[in-house]
């Protein structure tokens, strides 16, 4: 496998603050249910403006972690640090072109090699010195109507005998290929005010108003191949899952 690829994706600040929390929170800083201190107590703790807490903070809230209680501030959730029962709802296929009324003419694709974090520890449930971090951006004509971003182990690289240097092929596997070669998947579905692309100069339409559907992968093993995180603004949704007895 070649490495050569080039990191692609800027990491923002306001991101290693985000790690920097969860690894926090991981060691028990604060106990699990607990709130977090105010906002400016927590900024200058960590020697930063409070505008980039919150960003850190809208992002740990997407990805369930922390829960935002009105007027009284926020709270370790206690559901992401433990197993949850998996419940199958439908057919294991690519949730963006299930639930987004658009067909897209374009799906842009950046990835780069990062260091393993906390955060990804957690979702996909190992200790990887090294993931793959992926956005795709959907297109419709001049518009961005959909976005993804994925984290993907080395494990899941090697044992798919992806070329990282191959845009084609590694986004044929994000869309197509793992769907068919996967187990099952889980999919937990949030709504978001927030969606943290990783250059400001790209603006989702209706990005205040998002889908955001958290997914992990499995194959045959415990680890997840990848998780994805899917925002579908609310205007362009169709999401509509089918109940059996």
């Amino acid at each position: 496998m070649n490495k050569s690829i080039s990191n692609k994706l800027k990491r923002p600040l306001y991101v290693n603050v985000y790690d920097e929390l969860l690894l926090q929170f991981t060691k028990g800083k604060y106990p699990v249910g607990s709130r977090l201190p105010s906002e400016p107590d927590l900024a200058r703790e960590l020697g930063i403006s409070r505008s980039t807490l919150r960003q850190a903070m809208a992002l740990l809230q997407d990805d369930g972690i922390v829960r935002n209680v009105h007027g009284k501030g926020n709270f370790l959730i206690d559901s992401f640090f433990k197993q949850q029962e998996v419940v199958q709802l439908e057919k294991l296929s690519n949730p963006i072109h299930k639930y987004h009324i658009s067909t897209f003419d374009q799906i842009e694709i950046n990835y780069g090699l990062e260091s393993g974090t906390e955060y990804t520890k957690q979702v996909l449930n190992g200790d990887s010195s090294e993931v793959v971090a992926l956005e795709r951006l959907y297109r419709k004509g001049n518009d961005l109507v959909a976005y993804a971003f994925t984290f993907m182990s080395m494990q899941t690289v090697e044992s798919s005998s992806l070329d990282l240097d191959n845009k084609e092929q590694v986004l044929d596997f994000l869309e197509n290929e793992v769907y068919v070669n996967a187990n099952h998947g889980e999919i937990e579905i949030k709504y978001t005010h927030t969606v943290n692309l990783s250059t400001q100069k790209e603006k989702l339409i209706g990005q205040n108003e998002c889908f955001l559907l958290l997914e992990s992968i499995y194959g045959n093993a415990d680890y997840p191949l990848m998780h994805n995180k899917f925002y579908i603004p609310q205007q362009f949704s169709k999401i509509k899952l089918n109940i059996y007895k």
